[in-house]
């Protein structure tokens, strides 16, 4: 059912919100160039990798990467990379690996293989259900960019503090989640993209 779901609601939205899919891929290409999308391994549902989508809100690098991981570093964000950020947009191409079954609308977000082999244990639990584009963590730490650009070690402080307080949601979702739990988190999102800042 959980599967149904998502196929119908994310296949649903790719129609709906074409015309929008189109307006921010040119406003990327004319204000940026090519690629329009960002495209990267993340680990999905049982430790199987997928290619990951979002509209690409940074610079390419100097080694041709587009969004490769720099805890905190914010210095290659586009102008309009700054607006997809805040308003999430840059997460729409997601709605493609649900379509795939890469990814549920709802589950614990899909990391880097970097940090998966952090805390392979608590992982290989997580990744029992298909990662999604939105969940309890997704929702605290909707700021977390910013946390992370204040922090003296970037890259430490996502280690061991806000990785291990993501798994503990992540976990937590893993012990307790159903079809009706994530509608709540579908509409709970909308409230924090549209209502809540």
């Amino acid at each position: 059912m959980k599967r149904t779901f998502d196929f119908v609601m994310a296949l649903s939205g790719l129609i709906l919100l074409f015309p929008l899919f189109l307006l921010v891929g040119i406003l990327i290409y004319f204000t940026d160039g090519w690629p329009v999308f960002f495209k990267q391994k993340r680990i999905g549902k049982n430790g199987t990798p997928f290619q990951f989508f979002k509209f690409r809100s940074m610079r390419v690098s100097g080694s041709g990467q587009t969004e490769e991981f720099g805890a905190g570093d914010l210095s290659r964000v586009t102008p309009f990379g700054k607006f997809l950020r805040k308003t999430k947009l840059d997460e729409l191409p997601q709605l493609m690996n649900v379509v795939k079954g890469d990814m549920s609308l709802v589950g614990p977000r899909p990391e880097v293989g970097k940090w998966v082999n952090v805390y392979p244990e608590r992982w290989a639990k997580v990744l029992s259900v298909r990662p999604g584009i939105t969940d309890h963590a997704a929702l605290v730490f909707r700021h977390e960019e910013d946390l992370l650009a204040k922090a003296a070690d970037p890259e430490r402080t996502y280690r061991e503090v806000l990785l291990p307080r993501k798994l503990d949601l992540y976990e937590a979702y893993v012990d307790q989640h159903s079809l009706a739990s994530d509608l709540v988190l579908v509409l709970k999102t909308i409230y924090c993209l549209f209502v809540r800042k």
